[in-house]
């Protein structure tokens, strides 16, 4: 990927896409310096990594009166902790996505006479910010039960953890719909003999869901979304990243 312009970023919150109402997105991640200098240092400050931390925020224009809406889903979500995905370029299965479970720590709404109503709101981390891939595509209703795209995302060496973020963003259907996604693994494209390495909890309404496994070491390098959908005349719109860390 080239030198890009900002014209079609996407932002995810748990249950939320917030894309349409959103003109300004950013991204933080740091580590804390810790000073370990010593006379042994050679007359140079010496640090080390402590707590990291990650940060996202994003303005735009407010709207309201619908669990879709920024203004909706903002104040459900102020002060809870859920998973938040953002794509600088789209969200097409493999476009390159950062994602984190984060605290939705505050939000701003209102201006001036005659200005376009905004609103401004910041996530701080929970989990470290990933950086991965879409796994499964937003604007695709899914009706039945199937498997998604299988994405080369390489071993995973002990210490690190696939990371996992799903925001289920409409809900319908009759006798209860409820759609159960997972994460596979597989040493090979075709996905012969597929292992499962996360389960989301089963969903019936619109919100988010962020799992991680556990830090022991994973050979497979093939990776992909399946999920099992029940209920009568059930659809689902859902969108799922995937990353390594």
């Amino acid at each position: 990927m080239g030198k890009i312009v900002l014209l079609d970023a996407r932002l995810f919150a748990p249950g939320a896409d917030l894309s349409g109402a959103s003109n300004k997105i950013e991204l933080t991640s740091e580590i804390e310096d810790k000073d370990v200098t010593n006379y042994r240092s050679s007359g140079w400050k010496e640090v080390i990594g402590g707590l990291g931390s990650a940060e996202i925020s994003a303005e735009g224009q407010w709207e309201a009166g619908d669990p879709s809406k920024v203004d909706d889903a903002s104040w459900s979500t102020l002060g809870g902790v859920g998973p938040y995905t953002v794509c600088p370029t789209d969200s097409a299965v493999g476009a390159l996505a950062y994602l984190t479970s984060g605290m939705r720590a505050d939000y701003k709404v209102g201006d001036a006479v005659g200005e376009v109503a905004p609103w401004s709101g910041t996530v701080k981390s929970s989990w470290p910010l990933v950086r991965g891939q879409i796994a499964h595509p937003p604007g695709l209703a899914r009706t039945t039960t199937g498997t998604g795209t299988a994405l080369n995302l390489g071993a995973i060496p002990a210490g690190k953890r696939l990371y996992a973020g799903l925001h289920v963003l409409s809900v319908a259907g009759t006798a209860a719909p409820t759609i159960t996604a997972r994460i596979e693994s597989d040493d090979a494209a075709g996905f012969a003999s597929p292992i499962t390495r996360a389960v989301f909890t089963p969903a019936t309404a619109p919100g988010g869901q962020v799992l991680r496994t556990d830090g022991l070491p994973i050979t497979d390098t093939y990776y992909r979304v399946a999920w099992d959908v029940t209920g009568t005349t059930p659809s689902f719109m859902f969108t799922i990243s995937l990353g390594i860390r």
